[in-house]
């Protein structure tokens, strides 16, 4: 029996909510083995963002080979890239290993508002990475600005940013829509043969810092045993569901975060389906 391998490629968050280590979480909880390659190291906690330092672009593409040239993965999930000379060396690693199921979060801003990125970053992530995707992931201000484009105020203008989005080139669009004021979280799924609206009420607490990472790691971990959209679904129904949970973590005294273990069935589930899929 196997279970999928799933690699990040992202920065690390040393109070554990974001990045690195919400993945890790994710796929652990999904049922998946992850592993890290590190593009940046901040400094932060549930308050804010104090800085960060960026990894050699070489010694990042070093990571990333020595995991493909030893381990099957399955899935990738890349998050904040930080650079411009970066995005290149993983664009180019992904293509060099034929690299299947890419979820790519263009991380840009830290929940308090904080900038994750150089000011050359944007166009390397939206010219290199972000045609090589499966499903990209963006918030709308992160979308606003691959786009050059206002941010949508409702969910007709989150359709069109959605297509917009898909003509830079990924396979699919899962736009999120946290943003919005409402009831209701709702994120808008496209991949020009369907468009989707996956709604969620919204929850009342403070415990959401590293929803965005959640969300695509949790897409990366389900891709490899489900259908695109079903693997969304899922993952969409799992973040909403450690969100929920997330009151029972105390960690820090700013932006919490999530409840990554609220979910005890939810390995056994995702291990039976990927097996019977072997």
């Amino acid at each position: 029996m196997t279970i999928p391998n799933v690699l990040s490629i992202a920065g690390v968050d040393p109070s554990g909510g974001a990045g690195i280590a919400a993945d890790l979480k994710t796929f652990a909880a999904l049922g998946a083995y992850g592993m890290a390659a590190v593009t940046a190291v901040t400094v932060q906690n549930t308050q804010g963002v104090r800085g960060f330092r960026l990894m050699e672009p070489a010694f990042v593409a070093d990571q990333i080979d020595a995991v493909f040239e030893d381990i099957r993965v399955d899935a990738v999930k890349i998050g904040m890239v930080g650079s411009a000379a970066i995005a290149d060396v993983i664009a180019a690693a992904l293509r060099r290993h034929g690299a299947r199921h890419v979820v790519v979060d263009p991380v840009m801003v830290a929940k308090g508002g904080d900038a994750l990125l150089t000011a050359d970053a944007v166009a390397a992530i939206r010219e290199r990475l972000v045609p090589l995707a499966e499903v990209i992931t963006p918030n709308l201000p992160e979308a606003a600005v691959l786009l050059d484009a206002a941010e949508p105020v409702d969910l007709a203008g989150m359709r069109a940013m959605a297509r917009a989005l898909l003509r830079l080139g990924p396979a699919s669009v899962v736009l999120k829509g946290g943003h919005l004021d409402g009831p209701d979280s709702s994120d808008v799924y496209y991949d020009a043969d369907t468009l989707d609206v996956l709604m969620a009420p919204r929850i009342a607490t403070k415990n959401t810092h590293g929803t965005g990472c959640t969300l695509s790691s949790a897409i990366a971990a389900l891709l490899p045993r489900h259908s695109r959209r079903d693997a969304v679904r899922l993952a969409k129904d799992y973040v909403t569901g450690a969100i929920r949970g997330a009151d029972r973590v105390d960690v820090g005294s700013g932006h919490g975060p999530l409840n990554h273990g609220y979910a005890k069935g939810a390995q056994l589930q995702c291990r039976d389906s990927w097996h019977a899929n072997q």
